[in-house]
């Protein structure tokens, strides 16, 4: 076991745009997992997408919205609200908002780590994307 402890704090500004059009403060990461803290503005739709090979979970820290997902024939809409906590499994298409003035800010774990941006690939979504 030689991995070492790795301590730090939410930086700043964004990392990275998310393919879902969020913003993106990378975290920190292990052999098998990642976590990144995610951000869309108030008002605002994210593009839907659906992930190749990850599954996602994420825990709601801040803001109100709405969470689409959709497996097959399957699909669902739930309520985000700080304290909410959703899987999102490999193949998932799934599209969020964010409700209200303010953003919504969620932490999110990766499994395997975020393999770089060919991993997600743009779906049809519940809603359309952008400001409200």
């Amino acid at each position: 076991m030689s991995e070492r402890f790795d301590t730090m704090r939410l930086p700043d500004g964004r990392d990275a745009a998310a393919p879902d059009g969020s913003d993106v403060r990378v975290l920190l990461r292990l052999g098998r997992g990642g976590m990144a803290h995610f951000e869309l503005g108030a008002g605002r739709t994210s593009r839907a997408v659906a992930h190749r090979t990850v599954e996602e979970i994420w825990y709601i820290l801040a803001g109100h919205g709405e969470m689409w997902r959709r497996q097959g024939d399957r699909q669902e809409t739930v309520a985000l609200a700080p304290g909410t906590c959703l899987s999102i499994p490999v193949g998932t298409h799934f599209q969020f908002r964010a409700a209200g003035a303010a953003p919504l800010a969620a932490v999110a774990v990766t499994m395997p780590p975020w393999p770089g941006q060919d991993e997600a690939c743009e779906v049809t979504g519940a809603w359309p994307a952008g400001p409200a």
